[in-house]
């Protein structure tokens, strides 16, 4: 414990936390916080749970040099899953002016929250990271700073706020390499067979599977398995870029991806036009949809999604050639597409799309599973720390990740 602070001048709190604190390291995290913040711990009591599903408690006193290292100590803390005790509701802020929240609002973490409001604890809804809480007579809710509008109540400071983390789950040990991190020694073979466990209990328990995907799925050859998951039923959305999807035409129209042949790796004469012309035969088509319902387009990623009703999403950016009729440009929109399809998610897979991956992950609670395959381990390590915390890393090559899947998938 710290002692630096002065027993006359130190401002105390008493904040609790309940759940698997030890072997998920939360409680250790605590400490260090603490210690971090210039403040000073007592542990008031500290219960174990006696069972896999009993939850430790733990009833922690702190101290703080000042009311201004305090706020930032419980900022922290909240994240941790330590409530300050007491019986006060959460305090609400008026929203004067659209998109503007009060200078106080509390910003949410992608953990399970509750606020108390009327003396009752009550669960927020759409929970997402870097959001506001806005309570109306219905409930709680997330909601981000450019969907405030004037007249709303935002929960503002750190009172009557319980945020609840995702805990190690000690009694699904066949799914153990979820909690495993980042390793490029993984072995592919052991990652696959537990990415196919994770599909079916996915399904069993009605959730939804969401791909997220980049080119380089293409480029390497994981375009038929991936087709094949989605004609399988294994897919319920795809979430990507205009690139996977102009590739990814371009691969079933013309036989190349990027101008190289698929089928020998070898530059396809004036291969370098071959993405344009991909798009050129969408646009003449009217879009994709069309090109499939006219027969211009009989195979690959997009073909299946069209012929099994999965949806798919192509968010623009500034780089874009074209783009494709079916991407859309305006990333506000964009970005509430792929919210939506990311409701009733239970399992994403993100297949070599940093960008794509980290805007997804900050999209999603962290009870939603992430497995994310690329074959550069700094992809993985970026999404965990933006915030996703719950994505596990698989290093490898996509396109053999997916043949490997979709061989196992099979098999089973």
């Amino acid at each position: 414990m710290s002692d630096s602070i002065s027993s006359q001048a130190a401002l105390s709190e008493v904040v609790e936390a309940e759940g698997h604190l030890i072997d998920s390291h939360i409680m250790e995290q605590i400490f260090d916080t603490v210690v971090e913040y210039n403040g000073r711990f007592e542990v008031d009591r500290f219960y174990i749970g006696k069972t896999n599903s009993d939850p430790s408690h733990l009833r922690l006193r702190i101290e703080a040099p000042d009311a201004a290292a305090m706020q930032r100590m419980l900022g922290q803390l909240l994240g941790l899953g330590c409530t300050p005790v007491d019986t006060s509701d959460a305090e609400l802020g008026l929203v004067e002016k659209d998109c503007c929240a009060p200078e106080d609002f509390y910003s949410t973490t992608n953990h399970r929250t509750m606020v108390r409001h009327n003396g009752n604890w009550i669960t927020v809804d759409n929970q997402r990271m870097d959001a506001m809480i806005v309570v109306t007579e219905s409930g709680a809710f997330c909601r981000r700073l450019r969907d405030l509008r004037a007249g709303d109540r935002v929960v503002v400071g750190m009172r009557g706020i319980r945020v609840i983390p995702e805990s190690k789950e000690r009694d699904r040990l066949h799914f153990a390499f979820m909690s495993n991190g980042i390793s490029s020694e993984r072995q592919v073979d052991t990652a696959v067979r537990q990415t196919v466990a994770l599909l079916k209990h996915n399904r069993e328990l009605g959730l939804r599977t969401v791909i997220v995907a980049g080119p380089v799925v293409v480029h390497t050859g994981g375009q038929k398995p991936l087709a094949t998951l989605i004609r399988k039923g294994y897919v319920d959305a795809l979430l990507g870029g205009n690139a996977v999807a102009t590739h990814d035409i371009e691969a079933a129209l013309l036989g190349t991806s990027l101008g190289i042949r698929q089928m020998d790796g070898r530059q396809e004469e004036h291969g370098h036009r071959n993405h344009m012309r991909a798009i050129n035969a969408i646009y003449r088509a009217g879009g994709i949809r069309q090109a499939v319902e006219s027969s211009r387009l009989t195979s690959g990623i997009l073909y299946e999604c069209v012929k099994a009703g999965v949806p798919f999403v192509l968010a623009g950016s500034l780089r874009d050639d074209g783009p494709l009729p079916d991407t859309i440009t305006d990333m506000n929109q964009a970005q509430d597409a792929y919210a939506e399809q990311l409701r009733g998610a239970g399992l994403v897979l993100c297949l070599g799309s940093m960008l794509h991956s980290i805007a997804t992950g900050n999209m999603l609670p962290s009870w939603v599973k992430i497995v994310c395959v690329d074959i550069n381990p700094a992809v993985a390590t970026k999404v965990s720390d933006r915030g996703t915390g719950q994505a596990v890393g698989v290093v490898t090559d996509v396109g053999l990740f997916l043949d490997l899947l979709a061989r196992t998938l099979e098999a089973e």
